[in-house]
């Protein structure tokens, strides 16, 4: 488990972005709404970009959090995804 202090720094619920870079795949985006809905359902609308080469691409997705648990196991099973290299 990652050892962060959002609880420390943030009040519940709130909106967090994660941007996620991985390798350019029709489905990232697709692939990261999936992980995020299953572990904080709702209404969202991540934009994707292409990198300048068009060998990455980053997803952005700002996700209603309700807890730091939530918010490490977010960046925990989005890194794991396929193709994944960072997720900030």
């Amino acid at each position: 488990m990652l050892d962060t202090r959002f609880d420390e720094l943030m009040e519940f619920p709130a909106s967090f972005p994660f941007k996620v870079v991985g390798d350019a795949s029709d489905t990232l985006q697709d692939r990261v709404l999936a992980v995020v809905q299953a572990l904080a359902p709702g209404d969202y609308a991540p934009s994707t970009k292409a990198s300048s080469k068009g060998t990455y691409y980053s997803v952005t997705i700002r996700v209603t959090v309700t807890s730091k648990e939530q918010i490490e196991k977010l960046y925990t099973q989005l890194a794991e995804l396929e193709g994944v290299k960072r997720v900030l």
